[in-house]
């Protein structure tokens, strides 16, 4: 009785870091969830159960993360449950929970951010944990902590401000949607308007010819094109699908004032010529895997 009244003192606190890091109250609801079975099955003694239960439901909203899109440099680190340091033991939630300007600025470019980024940026700009401690939760130092959250915050610095998302971001942040199978945000970045349109050859290749409204787009992208990658079509931002190294159709996006207004598949030839591999947008020159 008393573990579980420790725990639901704590579950207003936890539920909050986890749907701030996710972008997604159910899911961190069933995070949190998760991080009570964890502490009902503990062997050990937990001398701080605040502590303890931040860093297994971050850790467990990490795990969530890195399932939605697997980044590389954060499978290397091995985190293990152990005892964290006390600083989490603090409350520190208080008045920076009415930060909504990082709440704001996460959902507009939540898939820009690397899972190690979006946790460093959520309790040291939300909810006040130094680096010392968000190095501990991540298995990083305490540089590496500030680098990703230096990093977190120039990318979503445009967004907190009320700038516009460039083509870029908008059509990078509708390829990760569309990977995650997140309809609410394929149809925030989709103009009423919108179409899918399809050349002769990708036609062939097997693309549909015609596809209209923000809906029915949404619909037909939600949870596909998981294999597309990111590239420059006659030098404008978009993504294409790979056979053996050489692109077989390209997307080819129209952006306008923050929205997608169509997209067209191209797989003639002349166009293909044309495609370009471009960095992912998460991708920062000079990082380590241990920054990352």
């Amino acid at each position: 009785m008393a573990q579980a009244e420790d725990f639901e003192r704590e579950r207003g606190r936890l539920t909050g870091i986890a749907a701030r890091i996710l972008d997604d109250r159910h899911e961190a609801e069933d995070v949190v969830q998760l991080a009570w079975i964890r502490w009902h099955e503990a062997v050990t003694v937990i001398e701080n159960p605040a502590a303890w239960l931040t860093t297994v439901t971050t850790r467990l909203c990490l795990d969530r993360l890195r399932a939605r899109i697997p980044t590389p440099a954060d499978v290397d680190g091995t985190l293990t449950e152990q005892a964290p340091s006390s600083a989490l033991g603090q409350d520190p939630e208080g008045s920076a929970l009415q930060r909504e300007a990082i709440g704001q600025a996460l959902h507009v470019v939540v898939d820009r951010l690397t899972p190690n980024e979006r946790v460093a940026l959520v309790l040291h700009e939300s909810f006040g944990f130094d680096f010392d401690t968000i190095g501990d939760v991540l298995g990083r130092t305490s540089s590496a902590a500030r680098k990703l959250a230096s990093r977190a915050r120039a990318k979503t610095a445009g967004a907190e401000t009320g700038g516009r998302l460039s083509d870029r971001q908008v059509v990078d942040a509708f390829m990760a949607a569309a990977r995650g199978s997140d309809l609410t945000r394929l149809l925030t970045l989709l103009a009423p308007g919108a179409t899918v349109r399809a050349d002769a050859a990708a036609i062939a290749a097997g693309t549909p010819e015609r596809i209209e409204g923000r809906e029915q787009v949404a619909g037909f992208f939600d949870g596909s094109a998981r294999a597309a990658l990111p590239v420059l079509v006659d030098g404008r931002p978009g993504a294409a699908w790979f056979q053996r190294g050489r692109a077989m159709v390209a997307f080819d996006f129209t952006v306008d004032r923050g929205v997608v207004e169509a997209i067209v598949f191209r797989a003639q030839p002349e166009v293909l010529a044309t495609v370009v591999r471009r960095p992912d947008e998460s991708d920062t020159p000079g990082s380590t895997s241990d920054e990352a």
